[in-house]
């Protein structure tokens, strides 16, 4: 009885809707906690603010799509999810060194129910949306995941024919109780929208996945400013003043907020840990002045800001690159967040400059897959093979 049951299961792929399906969303979501494996082992828990679509519904198109299996006229449960977006970015530069945009689709958020795993569940999902994908112009498909995902990886690589293509890092740092000392041999200036636009086409034109409508990031509200490090004494006579005549080093970054989208927490540490890291917060909070780095509180819902667009140029943008980070560190501070983080390149020149504690990050690993037959661009070729660049750019609507 129970494998003829278990035959008549019917699995349906179809468009997110709210009112039907955000509780079996969220159960799907709670039982695909990152890192959860049973056994009293920690995990991450990610909380939506009890909107699934947050971490889509700020790129040009989106979708979420779920798989709903039946055994049964009133037997409906929703066994899996993905979401996906579809933009414009930079693939690679032609022989003139001019950009080269791709209409390409991301795959995210993919969650499979434990008891619906291995059944093919996964793979429909991604099938489904890369029609979707298809029928919006893109001609290619990414996703990204940690590198340690094994299943993933497999899944995607393996079954659904994409190729590992980049191994960017995200770089996490916690929020301190006490304010960071700014840097003296930094100047700071904050960026209008629009100035960070013309700064960010004029540098990043080249860089891959620099997205078309950059100025809609910048000017989105959880963009929360862009600010340029220069040497401190260099004088400051606007922005195309600076473009005309940059300075020999000099670094950017702009700051999202994540905060107001989702929420993290850390669970099932040990009651230690929770008491150890408790202990730093105290002392840090009984004398700032001493500077003493302090563990925030992991293990209730937390918010990030994601430092995006980082990059610059010259011997010292490092130097000046970490001084920008010092700067978004208090603004989370004074944003109530726990913990500021960025995703840059193996190769980045500034990625030396990033201040962060290794065991809160992760080695990302983007896979591709072309789903168009010919090639937009003659000068790029087949993307999927074409050799990583220095830098990357991240798109925080997407994080």
């Amino acid at each position: 009885m129970v494998e003829a049951a278990s035959t008549a299961t019917v699995v349906v792929v179809r468009e997110y809707d709210g009112a039907r399906d955000r509780r079996g969303v969220e159960a799907v979501e709670r039982a695909c906690e990152v890192g959860s494996s049973g056994g009293g082992k920690m995990c991450l828990f990610t909380d939506l603010l009890g909107d699934p679509l947050c971490r889509i519904r700020h790129s040009p198109a989106f979708l979420m799509l779920v798989a709903e299996t039946a055994t049964g006229p009133n037997s409906a449960e929703i066994a899996g999810l993905v979401r996906g977006c579809v933009k414009t970015v930079v693939s690679g530069t032609t022989h003139a060194k001019d950009p080269i945009y791709t209409k390409v689709g991301y795959v995210l958020g993919l969650r499979v129910s434990p008891r619906h795993r291995r059944k093919g569940v996964g793979k429909k999902l991604v099938s489904r949306m890369e029609e979707w994908f298809r029928q919006t112009g893109a001609e290619y498909a990414y996703m990204a995941t940690e590198q340690d995902n094994e299943a993933s990886v497999r899944l995607f690589t393996g079954r659904c024919g994409y190729a590992k293509f980049r191994t960017p890092s995200v770089l996490v740092h916690p929020v301190f109780g006490h304010a960071l000392q700014p840097s003296r041999r930094a100047a700071i200036v904050r960026l209008e929208p629009r100035e960070a636009e013309l700064l960010y086409r004029w540098h990043f034109a080249g860089v891959e996945f620099f997205p078309a409508d950059i100025d809609a990031v910048l000017s989105n509200d959880l963009s929360l400013g862009t600010f340029l490090a220069v040497p401190a004494g260099a004088r400051w006579e606007g922005l195309e003043a600076f473009l005309a005549a940059p300075p020999p080093s000099w670094a950017v970054l702009s700051v999202w907020n994540c905060m107001d989208a989702f929420r993290l927490e850390v669970r099932g540490a040990p009651r230690l840990m929770r008491a150890a890291a408790g202990a730093t917060r105290l002392v840090d909070r009984a004398a700032p002045w001493l500077g003493i780095p302090s563990i925030p509180n992991l293990f209730a819902p937390f918010g990030l800001y994601f430092l995006y667009g980082l990059g610059g140029s010259g011997a010292d943008a490092p130097r000046l690159a970490r001084a920008l980070c010092r700067h978004a560190h208090n603004m989370a501070r004074d944003g109530g967040c726990g913990v500021v983080a960025t995703e840059v390149s193996a190769c980045d020149p500034v990625r030396a400059g990033v201040p962060h504690w290794a065991r809160l990050g992760a080695e990302d690993l983007w896979c591709i897959k072309r789903l168009a037959d010919g090639y937009s661009a003659g000068p790029l070729g087949d993307w999927t093979k074409a050799p990583a660049g220095h830098s990357i750019f991240i798109d925080p609507r997407e994080f």
